[in-house]
């Protein structure tokens, strides 16, 4: 494949409609106010067959609120810088990630794709076959801990939501003014919903905080962390094999594709995040017509969980040295 025809062909794409950009974040806003709303009512009735569901509404449009805060990030969503810096500030109370901080870190993760010696600007750490070799007993247990997705997913969802995205990395480098700002805006937040609604409010959020953090962790390990991924050092390293080949494309339907504004084209917005995510889907439909993009099903992203090191001399990810033993022994001889 020739990649930077691939990156050539993706530019068609970058385009923006601020109509359709205007529409997608307002009905996402709708639905977010309008699933909280129900589901504190529902709450309050006693009806909680309702208030579930209600509840994981508010969840996915929280998340989603996220990757288009991302796709500000990128300034990739309006036309005008000024709307993309702004709506991020707006919409950032709603997802707990201030949006200078966001937008570096996001950005340093960008640069810095599949590059072995850079692997802190990563969402998910990964440990290489050598250094899992090397490492010692409490080293490993926590690195085991670490990659368990009954721990990486729900744990990892509250540390970095609740508690990291307070302060975030970078902070002092990046914006504490503004970090300081954003939190005392969303506990002022927590606190109107507290005097309108009461704890039920507040824990309704918090609850749905939660589950979009779960959701947003299961992404984040999924868009990197699969068996042909791709992991280099420099000179070697090729940014746009690392795009295309070590970010994935999840094939879960098209109604999930909306529900998180289709950031399961990983591959064809790391080749070029000047797309916008309302135009991603098209974009990794028409192009793969031409060239052979891959695409990740929902079995593989389970088998992908059972991937925990970077092998550099087969260049894949493989489950832990024991486990990786007693599964080519279950493998029937040819």
């Amino acid at each position: 494949m020739d990649d930077l025809t691939v990156r050539q062909a993706s530019r068609a794409y970058n385009e923006k409609n601020d109509a359709l950009a205007f529409f997608s974040l307002g009905t996402n806003f709708l639905v977010y106010f309008g699933s909280l709303y129900l589901a504190i009512q529902a709450a309050n009735l006693g009806l909680w067959w309702l208030y579930a569901p209600l509840v994981v509404v508010v969840a996915v449009s929280s998340g989603r609120l996220y990757v288009l805060e991302h796709d500000f990030g990128h300034l990739s969503f309006f036309s005008k810088k000024r709307w993309n810096v702004l709506a991020g500030h707006a919409v950032s109370p709603f997802t707990l990630a201030e949006f200078y901080t966001m937008q570096y870190n996001h950005d340093e993760h960008h640069r810095q794709i599949g590059n072995l010696e850079h692997r802190e600007a990563g969402e998910i750490f990964t440990m290489t076959v050598r250094e899992w070799n090397e490492a010692g007993f409490w080293k490993r247990l926590y690195y085991r801990l670490y990659r368990n997705p009954f721990v990486l997913i729900p744990l990892g969802a509250f540390y970095t939501y609740f508690l990291v995205w307070r302060f975030p990395k970078n902070t002092m480098k990046v914006a504490p003014k503004s970090v300081l700002i954003h939190n005392i805006v969303l506990f002022a937040w927590w606190g109107l919903v507290y005097l309108l609604a009461g704890w039920t409010g507040v824990l309704t959020i918090w609850l749905s905080v939660f589950i979009a953090g779960c959701l947003g962790v299961f992404l984040v390990y999924l868009q990197h962390n699969f068996e042909d991924t791709y992991w280099d050092r420099r000179p070697d390293l090729s940014f746009d094999q690392a795009a295309l080949q070590g970010a994935s494309c999840l094939s879960f339907g098209t109604w999930f594709d909306e529900a998180v504004a289709n950031i399961t084209k990983h591959d064809i917005h790391h080749l070029n995040a000047s797309i916008p995510c309302y135009k991603l889907r098209q974009a990794h439909r028409e192009l793969e017509d031409i060239f052979p993009l891959r695409r990740i099903s929902f079995r593989e992203a389970l088998h992908a969980f059972t991937l925990k090191l970077w092998d550099e001399e087969t260049d894949q990810l493989v489950p832990f040295p024991k486990e990786r033993q007693m599964a080519v022994a279950a493998t029937p001889a040819e």
